[in-house]
């Protein structure tokens, strides 16, 4: 089976930082796409700038990634309009720094809910997807994309709750391409360190923001995952910043 004239993919957060700067890549190499955020304005004018980079169709749709029902209405509304899905990129996130002592349910409920309920729900809803596409282009497969972060892989202090979910999204990675791997679809989990983005904001005081990441970085390393064959498979990639605390946020 010849694979599609057109490819498509999902982005989450996709409205700013990591997000919009993975679909400015995918909308230059003539992907259509679907972005997904909070903010209409916001969106509106994302989607416009994709538009200009040379993305075929644009689909900004606003949805609440703590809405469970609104985060499977836009993989379905995805479905509708493109078919299939070839790559899904999940860069929604929520952070709130707090010591374990004293942190309150309702902090680590919201990071459950959009750092790896969402995840989940929009894995298990896009998987026919990514399926068929998969079929339809067995060289290259379907890709599964999460932001995660290097405080998933080791511990930050004051950072317990935002870790443990990128953990768990690190494992849930790694388990939906031991599960699906044979159907075409991979998952691979970014995990790095602080990214210079409005999330990063309040460490201004302690990190200057040319001592982060930069979401170029990140999204170079997820293009070139939506570039390899469906024979490879990449669980993560840490990316640390330069400096002498390799294995700190």
């Amino acid at each position: 089976m010849s694979p599609p004239a057109r490819r498509s993919a999902l982005v989450t957060g996709g409205s700013r930082g990591i997000g919009a700067e993975i679909a400015a890549r995918l909308a230059a190499e003539g992907y259509d796409l679907t972005i997904a955020a909070r903010d209409p304005e916001t969106l509106e004018r994302t989607a416009a700038r994709l538009r200009e980079r040379g993305a075929g169709e644009v689909y900004p749709t606003v949805a609440a990634m703590n809405d469970l029902d609104q985060v499977r209405n836009l993989v379905r509304g995805h479905g509708e309009r493109f078919g299939g899905m070839n790559v899904l990129v999940m860069s929604a996130g929520t952070g709130t720094a707090g010591r374990v002592a004293d942190m309150a349910p309702k902090t680590y409920e919201r990071m459950l809910d959009i750092n790896f309920r969402a995840p989940l729900t929009l894995i298990q809803t896009a998987l026919p997807l990514l399926r068929s596409s998969a079929a339809a282009d067995p060289g290259r497969g379907a890709k599964i994309i999460a932001l995660a972060s290097i405080t998933g892989v080791v511990g930050e202090p004051g950072l317990a709750a935002y870790g443990a979910t990128k953990s768990a999204l690190i494992s849930l990675c790694e388990t939906v391409s031991l599960e699906e791997s044979r159907h075409g679809v991979a998952a691979t989990a970014l995990s790095p360190g602080y990214v210079d983005t409005d999330m990063t904001v309040w460490k201004h005081d302690v990190l200057d923001p040319a001592a982060m990441l930069t979401t170029a970085d990140i999204a170079e390393l997820a293009l070139a995952v939506t570039r390899l064959s469906a024979a490879a498979v990449v669980p993560n990639i840490v990316v640390a910043r330069a400096g002498d605390q390799l294995w700190r946020a």
